[in-house]
């Protein structure tokens, strides 16, 4: 198998990192996207981006913190066009299922003259150990607004396989993949079942997108993160199309997606919802 030169945008985040394990196992060459890395990237330092392409010859693209919000497609734009002056002969980008604005960016992908592949993911199942979710879970006090809405929460392992097999295979390119879990899930099942495997009481409660945003600005969250939740909750999980489940895992990767279930027994045996193991 070639060897690739390949750019992992994103490289230490939760997609990010697991793609660049995958492709060092298979011997690649991946120089990761990071503000720490050497040569750096950062989507606010849009000059250092030509250091960092040069000499990839594909490119995975995730765009933080979203890439629904304001600004998000300008800088795609000039990645684009960064890239086509690097030579850089593919671009994988992740994109979020059923984000409009989202897929603005798709588009300059898709008519970027390189070869591509679009992976649109749900809701990630680790948003409960790795983000925004896991601190309420700690504290044993889950509020959140869209509590009926049913997701088909995919898990990032998946996610960062099928982004792999479309960074070296040229049968995905083209393709648009929207990847989902293989069932439907409400917050509460969710929190319900994290709770009985770390055997701890977690409460549930519902409340608006409202509440949720006036809550993020009285903790002093930056109001460009309570702005993308808030999008989040309205246009993403309140668009009834998102409860939808594909089966695009398993048309990559020849399996089933990991399940909720399984991912929350992995989870929890990394005591990642363990209060003792909480830093004081």
């Amino acid at each position: 198998m070639k060897t690739e030169n390949i750019l992992v945008i994103g490289g230490t985040g939760k997609t990010g990192r697991r793609i660049v394990s995958l492709l060092e196992e298979l011997g690649h060459n991946v120089r990761i996207g990071s503000r720490s890395a050497n040569p750096s990237f950062d989507w606010h330092q849009p000059d250092n981006w030509a250091q960092a392409l040069r000499g990839m010859e594909k490119v995975y693209i995730t765009y933080q913190p979203d890439l629904a919000v304001p600004g998000a497609l300008k800088a795609i734009e000039q990645l684009v066009r960064e890239a086509k002056k690097a030579s850089v002969k593919k671009l994988v980008l992740l994109s979020g299922k059923g984000e409009r604005e989202a897929e603005l960016c798709e588009q300059v992908v898709i008519h970027s003259g390189l070869d591509y592949t679009i992976v649109r993911a749900s809701w990630f199942n680790q948003n409960f150990s790795e983000n925004f979710i896991l601190e309420p879970i700690l504290d044993g006090f889950v509020a959140l607004p869209q509590a009926e809405v049913k997701i088909p929460f995919v898990d990032a392992d998946d996610i960062a396989e099928v982004a792999v097999k479309a960074l070296l295979d040229n049968i995905h390119n083209g393709n648009i993949y929207q990847l989902t879990g293989s069932e439907t899930l409400t917050f509460k099942q969710a929190i319900d079942m994290i709770s009985k495997t770390i055997n701890r009481p977690i409460t549930f409660v519902p409340i608006t997108v409202q509440e949720y945003g006036d809550g993020m600005r009285k903790a002093n969250l930056p109001e460009d993160f309570v702005w993308l939740i808030e999008y989040l909750f309205t246009e993403v999980l309140g668009n009834p199309k998102n409860a939808e489940i594909t089966n695009d895992i398993e048309k990559v990767l020849g399996r089933k997606p990991i399940r909720f279930e399984e991912y929350v027994a992995n989870a929890a045996a990394t005591d990642v919802w363990n209060v003792g193991e909480r830093v004081a």
